[in-house]
């Protein structure tokens, strides 16, 4: 069976990275692709990369426009998918790369977000631990799935397995290096070269930063009780990529042993999230284009801390490819159908 698949937002990093994964997708078909002040335009002025797409004219984001697909992929700005959602079928499978239906929790969205509160979806991170399983289970037969944030769902990936087995408290740290294209093709001063190129530079310091409910959200259905989160990210020259550092003390008499086996436990079997070697550390040039996590997990013995470290494509495994993955499980589709573990080097 062949899919009809739109895809609205698609002149921006997240649309458009759907998209070329989509195009080597054996059954879905991309018929319609929509933009909102570049509706009209020829995709390919917008995406020229995309040369297979090439035909494509964008057209205006409406519910009238994405209705009568089989599935919908919407990358659009945070607040602007609720309203489209309850406008389509229910019928139709909508996979939203956006936070609209992320949280289950209304006042964490009134506080980072703020706006109407949508309805919570499956979530779209297969291999987080979570009660009696996999968020895996969750996706199968989904209707409507809510793609990770890319931040969100690296921390969560890296420590999970911790908390799941018991061996850390929940205090947890996490510093990220990011590439600017988490942040969509925003023409905003921070994101010109020139104030990105030989330089690093924080934001969302001192728990402001939108993604932290997100995570607590994830660590809580891995099995923490009340986590605290502190959580930096920083910008920094690469234009996609998160390598994110994120330790939790130990609890007592825990051994380095201990932890390498719940980590090993929790993503064996797993051809997208993978344990390296002891001693082995990830660098996001290793997951370029790839929707592979890649984690590296230690113990510094001095400070009583496991130290996890995690590199991801933030527009692939982070945002498209989890997107993508995440509909196939849903459709019953082979799961890494149109996706791949390698990375793009040098």
């Amino acid at each position: 069976m062949t899919y009809t698949v739109a895809v609205a937002g698609a002149s921006g990093y997240a649309g458009g990275e759907v998209l070329r994964l989509l195009a080597g997708h054996p059954d879905f078909e991309v018929t319609t692709v929509t933009a909102s002040s570049n509706a009209g335009k020829p995709l390919a002025l917008l995406q020229p990369h995309l040369r297979s797409y090439a035909h494509l004219i964008l057209q205006e984001t409406t519910p009238a426009v994405l209705a009568g697909h089989d599935v919908v992929f919407l990358a659009l700005p945070h607040g602007a998918s609720g309203a489209i959602t309850a406008q389509l079928p229910d019928d139709v499978l909508v996979v939203d790369c956006g936070a609209d239906h992320r949280l289950t929790d209304e006042a964490a969205w009134a506080k980072f977000y703020g706006g109407e509160f949508n309805e919570p979806w499956a979530y779209g991170v297969p291999e987080l631990p979570a009660a009696g399983g996999k968020l895996r289970d969750r996706l199968i037969g989904a209707t409507k799935i809510a793609a990770p944030g890319c931040n969100a769902s690296s921390v969560s990936l890296a420590i999970a397995p911790g908390i799941t087995a018991g061996l850390i408290d929940e205090d947890i740290v996490a510093v990220l290096a990011v590439g600017p294209s988490g942040a969509g093709k925003n023409l905003k001063v921070q994101y010109l070269g020139s104030e990105l190129l030989g330089s690093a530079n924080p934001y969302g310091v001192g728990g402001g930063h939108r993604h932290i409910p997100e995570i607590i959200q994830n660590l809580k259905l891995a099995g923490a009780t009340d986590p605290k989160v502190s959580f930096t990210p920083v910008l920094v020259p690469m234009a996609r990529g998160i390598l994110a550092t994120v330790t939790a003390p130990l609890k007592a008499g825990v051994t380095t042993q201990q932890v390498r086996d719940a980590w090993e436990g929790a993503y064996a079997g797993e051809a997208f999230v993978q344990l390296l070697p002891e001693g082995t550390w990830p660098r996001t040039a290793d997951v370029l284009g790839a929707n592979t996590a890649l984690i590296g997990v230690t113990v510094d013995e001095a400070a009583n801390r496991v130290v996890a470290l995690i590199a991801v494509d933030n527009l692939v495994k982070g945002t498209a490819g989890a997107a993508v993955q995440s509909a196939n499980i849903a459709l019953g589709l082979p799961e890494g159908t149109a996706l791949t573990t390698n990375g793009v080097a040098p």
